[in-house]
């Protein structure tokens, strides 16, 4: 009885409410491998094996639990345990977290209904026990208001508490689950839980999406494909490789390759782009596209030892980022004497940007002043963006009315708190004519490089473009120097000039000029009478001996090169079929695809060659932007993905819209475009615009603008845009 005492007089302080009568036993051996216990009864010194549930039994002296009851046990011991366990249910009911009552519907607001979602989530609208103070109109019995209200406010609460962006409430899918839900009586059912969720069903969706990427996959023989990669490291700084399938229908999400631990040289990296070769099929590869790292040229070089069809081609855009930056940041060394010279004054009118902009956005006062005379934000671009430096003098040459009016301002006369000194720099920079002058001249011959990167940096097919491009951007900018300050300074000009071609000439490629040729457009009387100095591609000695190269290594057989070639004869000099009045005139009128596939059929082997290099991208930009896909799903909140499932999660994410831009359905009603700014992708332009992972969108705001609106008819919060 005074063991019994003891363990009851501190039951309160050690008791654990799940299990409180294990205090009156003393545990023996628990068994292994199994949840039964050992234990000897503290009143009767009896010693039985079992769980809590017979222990207590044996207590309490309860029937039908296939042990005996305690003989020593008395009743007024029995009160006390059984007082004992009706306590520890007491704690634990109480302890339970309440339900936070939903807000009251406007609906049913002359109604005491307070029916809520129980924890299982099915809607309780039909309690017993609660009382209406008056009876349901006909408008709430006709729609349910009430229910409808509820069930608003439960979704709502989803997004708060799990703090998902406004934009999920666009996505199809979306309205489908809860639209499902609601047509099919599911009783009883509930929505899947975690482990369902990153298991089974993720695995289903990707192998359902692969059967659905099966037509596309079908159409690589006719269509040929691109393969792109690029490095990049996640949250946990685990290297990655990114493999992406790009052909006329898009770009298409392969792979992710987890490279920790290994050392990613040419053979490594020349490894993984012949494994991806042949699993795509060798025969289906045009080219490969890489940025221009020497590591990147090298495995490319060893792609094409092995297979002399497949040409490696470097990022366009990636060229000229690195031709932006030798021009407006040029190093300071012996062999870059002559361009640092003549480029250094770009650089430091970039760096007096950059020191107003700094000046303005490190103090929240001058950034209040700011803000007041602007509705454009400053943009603070990475250096590894893509021609970051004239991104931010674009920039400034927007708001330049903006700064003079805030430091012409009595509030920026008045304001003496720091930094006096940089602050009459800054207003005596901001107000001179000369700055501007120069920020004008910068634009204007840079931003024919920047027009052309914009153009390149997207999955449309732009192979067949690239030598035009490149040609007219040179002769745009050689007029647009001529026309500023440095128009007498033949010498500057020729640095720019040098810098271009030589970035030119390390990427372009055989593939660049065999498409070039391939392109009708290019052999139009409009087109050859734009400038007097165009020819067409079978007249350009450059472009002649590149496409030459070109067909040798796709057609080793002498015989079939002939054959290609007397087609190609044909065709450029528009005899035989391609003299007709049709032929001639849709030169400069229809589509290169859609002008071969009506035109080309006289000669076979040149058009299958045409529809299969004329569908391609000239860089690897969609695998750039599938990084801030990836970086959107294995998040810093989410750094304990495994590398597998999170390669997964962006192969269901990428390719499912993929699919879905094809829908007709995707252009249509309140989820029109519901993916444009979902993952907050990064623009050159603005800062989370999200507009890159459209392909066929301008970089320009307007564009984007006209799609990401808010129920209230303005840009969606997610987006941060700049109007």
């Amino acid at each position: 009885m005074e063991s019994f005492q003891n363990e009851s007089g501190s039951a309160h302080e050690d008791v654990d409410d799940y299990s409180p009568l294990w205090k009156f036993v003393t545990k023996v051996e628990k068994a292994v491998g199994g949840g039964n216990v050992t234990w000897s009864c503290n009143i009767c010194n009896k010693v039985c094996k079992g769980s809590y549930s017979r222990m207590k039994a044996h207590l309490l002296k309860q029937k039908g639990a296939g042990i005996a009851g305690c003989t020593a046990v008395t009743m007024d011991q029995m009160k006390r345990m059984q007082q004992l366990i009706d306590d520890a249910e007491l704690r634990k009911k109480n302890s339970k977290q309440k339900e936070v009552p939903l807000p009251s519907s406007s609906a049913s607001s002359n109604m005491a209904s307070k029916s809520s979602f129980c924890t299982s989530g099915i809607l309780q609208n039909d309690d017993p026990t609660k009382k209406r103070k008056g009876p349901l109109g006909p408008l709430e019995k006709s729609f349910n208001l009430n229910a409808r209200d509820e069930l608003h406010s439960e979704i709502a609460r989803l997004f708060y508490t799990g703090g998902l962006s406004f934009n999920i409430a666009r996505n199809p899918h979306y309205v489908r689950a809860f639209s499902l839900a609601t047509q099919r009586t599911i009783p009883g059912y509930l929505p899947p839980g975690y482990n369902l969720l990153r298991t089974s069903l993720l695995q289903k969706e990707k192998a359902h999406i692969g059967k659905l990427l099966e037509p596309t996959k079908a159409a690589w023989k006719q269509k040929g494909v691109s393969i792109c990669s690029d490095g990049w490291s996640d949250v946990q700084r685990r290297p990655l490789i990114n493999i992406m399938v790009v052909c006329e229908s898009g770009p298409m999400f392969l792979k992710a390759i987890n490279c920790e631990g290994e050392y990613k040289d040419k053979a490594f990296i020349s490894k993984l782009l012949i494994n991806t070769i042949n699993e795509v099929g060798h025969q289906n590869v045009v080219q490969v596209v890489t940025d221009n790292a020497p590591v990147c040229k090298a495995a490319g070089l060893l792609v094409e030892a092995k297979y002399p069809h497949i040409f490696w081609t470097p990022c366009v855009v990636h060229t000229l980022n690195l031709a932006l930056k030798n021009i407006c940041a040029p190093t300071d060394s012996l062999q870059n004497k002559e361009a640092f010279d003549e480029c250094k004054w770009i650089a430091e009118v970039a760096n007096d940007a950059s020191m107003i902009k700094n000046f303005i956005m490190n103090h929240n006062i001058r950034l209040s002043m700011f803000n007041d005379n602007s509705n454009l934000k400053m943009l603070s671009l990475a250096d590894t963006r893509f021609a970051s430096t004239i991104i931010m003098l674009k920039r400034f040459r927007q708001i330049k009315k903006c700064l003079e009016n805030m430091v012409i301002s009595e509030r920026w006369d008045l304001y003496k708190e720091d930094d006096v000194v940089k602050a009459r720099v800054v207003k005596y920079k901001i107000l001179d004519d000369q700055f501007w002058e120069q920020i004008d001249y910068i634009l204007a011959f840079t931003s024919l490089i920047y027009e052309m990167l914009r153009k390149a940096y997207t999955n449309q097919p732009c192979l067949h473009l690239v030598y035009e491009w490149w040609d007219e951007m040179i002769e745009k900018m050689r007029v647009a120097i001529s026309k500023g300050p440095h128009s007498g300074d033949s010498k500057f000009y020729d640095v720019v000039h040098n810098i271009l071609v030589e970035r030119w000439n390390k990427s372009n490629t055989p593939l660049h000029c065999l498409t070039h040729s391939l392109n009708p457009r290019y052999y139009s009387h409009e087109w050859l009478q734009e400038s007097p100095d165009r020819l067409p591609p079978h007249r350009d000695i450059e472009v002649s001996r590149e496409r030459k190269k070109c067909i040798e290594r796709n057609y080793s057989n002498s015989s079939e090169r002939r054959s290609v070639n007397e087609e190609f004869a044909s065709f450029s000099a528009a005899i035989d079929d391609f003299s007709d009045n049709d032929s001639m005139r849709d030169r400069g009128l229809m589509s290169p695809t859609k002008w071969w596939v009506i035109h080309g059929a006289s000669t076979p082997t040149l058009q299958s060659l045409a529809l299969k290099l004329l569908g391609h991208p000239s860089s690897s930009s969609c695998c750039e932007r599938n990084w801030s896909t990836y970086n959107f799903i294995h998040s810093l909140k989410r750094n304990k993905i495994t590398p597998q499932r999170a390669e997964d999660l962006v192969y269901v994410h990428y390719n499912l819209r993929l699919l879905s831009r094809r829908s007709p359905h995707y252009n249509e009603g309140e989820s029109k475009m519901w993916d444009v700014g979902a993952d907050g992708f990064d623009s050159m332009d603005m800062e989370g615009a999200a507009i890159l992972e459209i392909a066929n969108l301008s970089l320009d705001e307007p564009e984007l603008e006209s799609v990401l609106f808010t129920d209230e008819g303005g840009v969606g919060d997610e987006t941060d845009m700049d109007i």
